[in-house]
């Protein structure tokens, strides 16, 4: 998933910007709501988060301009960082448009709980747990499976772990955060990368060649969608 954070402080920045890498997001950080705006102006995320102490337009403003209906980015969930505790500045951020909020100092966990939420909502996802077919991707647990036949004696089947590199669990969860409608290959390069552009576009087709090898085998294929990108099927075995 790509997430833009716009936080001054770098030391905090750097630190948040770190430990959601780390746990598989493309994090893009800008200083400013000024530079916020103008990111937005051109590209998409699928999640900001937000603080509110900016230098110039502060948070809280800026929250209020992404939510304008002639900006791209007025449906994207955002979730609002605050040293701030008084009732009213919660309470004004989420009046606002603000989806959720955090109170600093915060965990690191609480915060990647808070984003899956809002990721799941934004896609009318209603576990942490993802599914197509008989493929389960566990975001919160990080486990990833295919899902067996119930048998004698059993409450449910059996889950037989996929291996997955990092790079080919963001294709996944992109593809079921979208399933069953296309995800373009642009977006999933952006998921990937983000700005620090580290693979090339042609990078993405080996990344869902690897997947599409260890879904096939279970019934789900991945399919090519001429001009735009791809998409999970059931194959016609597994329907």
């Amino acid at each position: 998933m790509r997430l833009l954070l716009v936080e001054d402080d770098v030391m905090v920045a750097s630190g948040i910007k770190l430990g959601l890498s780390d746990a598989g997001y493309a994090v893009d950080w800008v200083g400013s709501a000024e530079r916020a705006l103008e990111v937005l102006a051109s590209e998409a995320f699928d999640v900001a988060v937000i603080d509110i102490g900016l230098p110039g337009i502060n948070g809280l403003e800026l929250t209020r301009r992404l939510r304008n209906s002639e900006m791209e980015s007025k449906a994207m969930p955002v979730l609002i960082l605050t040293a701030r505790d008084a009732l009213q500045d919660r309470v004004q951020g989420l009046d606002l448009g603000a989806d959720d909020y955090m109170v600093k100092p915060f965990e690191l966990p609480e915060l990647l709980a808070r984003l899956r939420a809002l990721m799941r909502r934004s896609q009318a996802a209603t576990s942490a747990v993802l599914n197509f077919g008989c493929i389960e991707l566990d975001t919160a647990g990080r486990r990833a499976g295919a899902r067996q036949a119930q048998q004698d004696g059993e409450s449910e089947g059996r889950l037989l772990p996929i291996d997955l590199g990092p790079r080919e669990w963001t294709v996944l969860e992109y593809l079921l955060l979208n399933a069953p409608k296309p995800a373009s290959k642009d977006k999933l390069l952006q998921a990937l990368t983000g700005w620090d552009r580290e693979i090339t576009p042609n990078a993405v087709e080996v990344y869902v060649s690897r997947l599409r090898s260890k879904l096939e085998p279970h019934g789900v294929a991945l399919r090519s969608i001429r001009g735009f990108g791809y998409r999970l099927e059931l194959m016609p075995e597994a329907g």
